[in-house]
């Protein structure tokens, strides 16, 4: 009977034994793949650890560079601004320079013109009265004409005293003298409104150029405030 007890105690206890290893077997089994597993996550973690350090110098090398790229746009933009104030500074200034000078031209065309007006009155004034002095003139008569043109002469008539001469002399060189006074006046005219063309000309180039200087600076302007903004947004990203 008691051996019996025994028996069994000892059966149990085997069983107990063995289930005992088998679960001190699967534990140990599991332990291990645990490490496995845990060896295994722990590489991926700092492999992925490495790459996010990588990524990280690259970002910051990145945005030292963006800095310096923004710092260059901005520096460039600050001369662009500077170089087209100058310039629209000096279009204006020679626009105004131009202007004075086209309104200082008008005004001697306008001048001119009334001096030629007064010269042309007083010509004609002048031309009456020699004229007049012709048509008084009984020895005058017989060589000019009511239209104060020179008559064809007789050979028996070429033979003048002095007086005649001189006086004939004279009206012939007051005639002349006012032809020419009248042609430079007129050539004055011509001249001074050839150099408002030429001004006007001149202007226009200038306002066409200040307008072209503005457009510039304004699409370089944006441009570099796209270029920034860019710059900005891939910063903040």
């Amino acid at each position: 009977m008691i051996r019996s007890l025994e028996s069994r105690e000892n059966r149990r206890l085997q069983e107990a034994n063995m289930r005992l290893e088998q679960e001190n077997d699967d534990l140990a089994h599991e332990l291990v793949t645990s490490k496995i597993a845990l060896r295994k996550d722990l590489d991926n973690a700092e492999e992925k650890a490495d790459a996010l350090n990588k990524e990280l110098l690259m970002t910051k090398q990145k945005l030292i560079e963006a800095e310096e790229e923004k710092r260059r746009l901005e520096e460039e933009s600050a001369q662009l601004k500077e170089m087209c104030r100058r310039e629209l500074d000096k279009a204006e200034s020679e626009i105004k320079k131009n202007s004075s000078i086209i309104g200082d031209y008008k005004q001697i065309c306008s001048q001119l013109s009334e001096r030629l007006e007064k010269q042309q009155t007083a010509n004609k004034v002048e031309i009456e009265k020699i004229r007049q002095k012709v048509d008084d003139c009984d020895r005058c008569r017989e060589f000019f004409n009511k239209e104060g043109h020179v008559k064809g002469i007789a050979s028996s008539k070429e033979v003048l005293d002095a007086d005649t001469d001189e006086e004939k002399e004279t009206l012939k060189n007051q005639l002349r003298e006012m032809e020419l006074e009248l042609a430079q006046t007129k050539l004055q005219l011509v001249e001074a409104e050839c150099k408002i063309q030429d001004l006007e000309h001149h202007l226009g180039l200038a306002l066409n150029e200040v307008q072209a200087a503005k457009k510039t600076w304004f699409n370089r302007t944006l441009s570099s405030i796209k270029t920034a903004t860019g710059v900005q947004g891939k910063e903040t990203c």
